[in-house]
């Protein structure tokens, strides 16, 4: 199949996007989920507002809501992809994008980190993920050949490409990765996805950037999120490129969302979900993210 993108000359110039958050680690009265508030600012940055996806909601809860929402992004973390409420979550709202998107409604998704691993095993139904030294370092992207004609990168500028390719501007954060590998040898995967970056931690290469062939579906294994907004941590960049690559980043997603046009059925159903009606607290000398909200 393959699906008009960017076919509809309407466009919704109030897009909200909904965020999933995620069980806390270390769970508190009125604090047993999370979300991280580089993510909200990521997409406001890109001129969407943000709605987040609180944990353990029914079904119909979730469909209520999915209906009322423009998009939806998966961010990183480290639970599991299959037994978290996280991850519950993730298949609920990737099982209704699909879905929509078959019926003509481009609903658009976006994973992070964790975010891709969960895309790719809900894609394809196996984990195919293997430890990488890949935990906290800042690495030059490596482009692939379908890059070139990719929805992704079609707005970047060349002067972007040519820095996030020769120059260390990507963090990267996670101790597992999917190799190139094992991406190439399952079809369903390779179906589904073009690969748009790779990276190495010096033995593996592993995918670092996909899209969805007829979906707009698009997941990262690094952090464009934080070139703008993290400070705690050594290996983020943030240098005038990578502060852009940020801002490129979220610009497209929120652009696939504002080709999106469900909305809420009352102004005030859609003012009381949104993130302004929590305030996030000062957490970078305590988990190296500046902010995070928390939820009951």
């Amino acid at each position: 199949m393959s699906l008009p993108m960017n076919s509809s000359p309407k466009r919704n110039d109030r897009p909200i996007i909904g965020i999933l958050a995620q069980e806390a680690t270390n769970p508190k009265p009125n604090q047993t989920s999370h979300m991280f508030a580089n993510h909200v600012k990521f997409l406001e940055s890109g001129g969407a507002r943000v709605v987040p996806i609180k944990i353990h909601q029914t079904v119909e809860e979730y469909k209520r809501l999915f209906n009322s929402i423009n998009g939806v992004y998966f961010p990183g973390g480290r639970l599991s992809c299959t037994s978290s409420a996280y991850a519950r979550s993730a298949k609920i709202f990737y099982d209704l994008a699909i879905e929509a998107n078959k019926k003509g409604d481009y609903f658009p998704v976006w994973g992070t980190c964790l975010g891709l691993n969960m895309l790719s095993i809900l894609t394809c139904g196996e984990d195919f993920f293997s430890g990488t030294n890949t935990f906290g370092v800042l690495l030059p992207l490596t482009f692939t050949e379908d890059a070139k004609d990719s929805r992704l990168y079609s707005g970047f500028p060349d002067e972007i490409i040519k820095d996030l390719t020769n120059e260390p501007l990507s963090q990267h954060n996670h101790r597992w990765s999917l190799p190139l590998s094992s991406f190439n040898s399952n079809e369903k995967l390779k179906k589904f996805y073009k690969v748009l970056n790779t990276n190495t931690d010096g033995e593996v290469e592993f995918v670092s950037t996909v899209e969805a062939y007829d979906y707009p579906i698009y997941a990262v294994q690094w952090h464009p999120e934080k070139n703008a907004f993290e400070w705690s941590k050594p290996a983020i960049a943030h240098c005038p490129s990578a502060v852009k690559t940020s801002f490129l980043m979220a610009e497209f997603f929120v652009g696939e969302a504002r080709k999106n046009f469900h909305k809420f059925e009352s102004e005030e159903e859609e003012q009381k979900a949104l993130i302004y009606n929590y305030s996030p607290i000062y957490t970078g000398p305590v988990c190296g993210f500046e902010q995070t909200y928390f939820f009951c």
